[in-house]
């Protein structure tokens, strides 16, 4: 198992996903989830002070990940509906942390990854993985970088998909996203004390690749 943590913008899903192709080990990622159950929660108008309500729309909320048939690449469903392209958008991105820091859906979250991670042989992303979800994991990471950069990255991956938004909306967005994720009550985003620390602020996306590859090679064997 390896886990890795760190601030949106680092790249920890994309570098995730290439370690577990490098490795052979299945990926899951627990970023996806929570923007799918961001994107249940806007589609269903609820209030998110209302914990009758959040219950009441988590009971129906199904994530699973299916290979595109196309290009072999994992996606995200929600109920059923490939919602990989609608969960990266802003609209999601504005609201995402807010629904990470709610109790509930938390606790439903990491049962579902639990669930998925009881191979040993994967690798899961996310801001909890190595300090709740997993925290006997053999290999935890923690990834940070510099937050102009990882607002100048996040801002070609929208442009990539369509969406062109200002560079100061992105650090604005980024910035309030680091605040809540460290503040918040319910499992706030920490480096764990076994983690090894990645800034990628200067590294190519192979190099850093490599470099979680090699330590899990390191740590866990081939």
């Amino acid at each position: 198992m390896v886990a890795i943590d760190g601030y949106s913008g680092c790249g920890k899903s994309s570098t995730a996903k290439a370690v577990a192709k490098m490795l052979g080990y299945t990926y899951i990622d627990s970023g996806a989830m929570y923007r799918a159950a961001t994107l249940h929660f806007l589609n269903n108008h609820v209030s998110l002070e209302n914990p009758k309500e959040v219950s009441k729309y988590l009971s129906n909320l199904e994530i699973s990940f299916h290979p595109n048939p196309d290009n072999g690449k994992q996606e995200t469903y929600l109920n059923g509906i490939n919602v990989e392209d609608e969960i990266r958008s802003m609209r999601v991105s504005e609201k995402v942390s807010e629904v990470s820091k709610i109790k509930e859906v938390r606790t439903e979250l990491v049962a579902q990854q639990q669930r998925m991670g009881k191979k040993k042989a994967v690798v899961m992303d996310g801001r909890d993985i190595g300090t709740v979800v997993f925290p006997d994991a053999q290999l935890k990471v923690f990834m940070t970088a510099d937050l102009q950069i990882r607002a100048e990255r996040r801002q070609r991956e929208l442009l990539e998909k369509g969406e062109m938004v200002d560079l100061e909306s992105i650090i604005e967005n980024l910035s309030e996203r680091d605040r809540i994720d460290t503040t918040r009550a319910e499992s706030p985003l920490r480096k764990a004390e076994d983690a090894l620390e990645l800034d990628t602020s200067f590294l190519e996306f192979g190099e850093q690749v490599e470099r979680i590859a090699q330590w899990a090679k390191t740590k866990i064997g081939d």
